[in-house]
């Protein structure tokens, strides 16, 4: 069945709030992930913590202003493999940079939110593919299993494998994701989310049809489950899916939602969209808007998603949820306060 933009809005309200219930909706706390490339490079003197402490912006204010204000249960916590261990390949977490990064989670998690410790770096170090003559699965397993060593004991932290992978063999890329899984198992964090991403960006137009999200299907726990293994996907919704264009083009219900919908309940599934947005427009504010609601119907195998993005980007940025702060009032970018 086909929905039509006003179909899928209509469904929305009509099916009453036992179907309309996100597990998680939030924001993209950007900032640590800031010099990182779709190659895998990351200057890390581009980072810019979202952190009044580290003199950059309030992003425990704005938080806690999403939580309190607008209902949010999720943010995402970008960050690059480089700064995490001080640009040395295979080296433990580099203490003072991993500090400042930890200050971020922590303060997620004073909010009472769920907090995803996403590693941004497109399956890649400087070139080269995790598995596929870059990292080794050791390498990349070994940086898992010192991360969810930090927060294995927090319930509520969700681990992001690895942000957009791209342009690479599937099969041997689920190899990989086989790896990060074991570890963070390993390190203790035995029930909380894994995110699986798949290839060409982990788009949620392709998972289900590119090779990817089979090879995916094949991860498992060390135990053999598969339980608390959720499928990452993004879609934005500009012409061509860069998420860099201002004005948006489609909805995304016909080419991804409701196909990947039915393949995650053909396969016992679920997944969750950790990357979204649009500009502040009104085509946005309208697809960003039908896709929210649509992606409302299937919240049984939709679990919510996360927009891009706040912290550290400036209003001004073509796809902000940053928020402004007129004296002790927060007030939200249009895609937020309508979607």
């Amino acid at each position: 069945m086909k929905f039509l933009a006003s179909t899928a809005v209509a469904l929305a309200c009509m099916v009453g709030s036992a179907f309309a219930q996100f597990r998680y909706t939030g924001v993209n706390i950007a900032g640590f992930d800031f010099g990182c490339g779709t190659d895998g490079t990351c200057d890390i003197t581009q980072v810019v913590p979202p952190l009044t402490q580290y003199g950059g912006p309030d992003g425990l204010g704005q938080m806690q202003h999403f939580v309190r204000n607008d209902g949010y249960s999720l943010f995402r916590l970008p960050v690059g493999w480089q700064y995490l261990t001080n640009n040395t390949l295979g080296g433990t977490l580099y203490q003072p940079n991993f500090e400042k990064y930890n200050a971020l989670v922590q303060a997620c998690l004073s909010t009472g939110a769920s907090c995803i410790v996403d590693v941004h770096n497109y399956a890649r170090w400087d070139g080269g593919i995790i598995g596929q003559g870059g990292p080794t699965n050791e390498q990349f397993a070994a940086l898992w299993y010192s991360l969810a060593s930090e927060f294995e004991q927090y319930n509520n932290i969700i681990f992001g494998t690895m942000n957009e992978p791209h342009d690479l063999n599937a099969t041997l890329w689920a190899e990989s994701v086989q790896y990060a899984v074991n570890a963070i198992r390993e390190a203790g964090a035995t029930t909380q989310l894994i995110l699986l991403p798949g290839d060409q960006y982990t788009s949620a137009a392709t998972i289900w049809s590119d090779g990817s999200g089979a090879a995916l299907l094949n991860v498992t726990n060390p135990d053999g489950t598969k339980t608390n293994l959720i499928f990452d996907v993004h879609k934005y919704l500009d012409y061509d899916n860069s998420g860099t264009h201002a004005n948006c083009t489609t909805n995304n219900i016909d080419t991804a939602w409701e196909p990947l919908s039915q393949w995650l309940r053909e396969n016992g599934r679920q997944a969750l969209n950790t990357e979204t947005g649009g500009g502040n427009t009104a085509s946005c504010i309208e697809y960003l808007c039908q896709q929210v609601a649509y992606q409302r119907t299937v919240a049984d195998v939709i679990l919510g998603y996360s927009g891009w993005a706040a912290g550290s980007f400036a209003t001004d940025y073509i796809l902000t949820e940053t928020p402004t702060l007129n004296g002790t009032v927060w007030y939200d970018q249009p895609t937020v306060s309508y979607c």
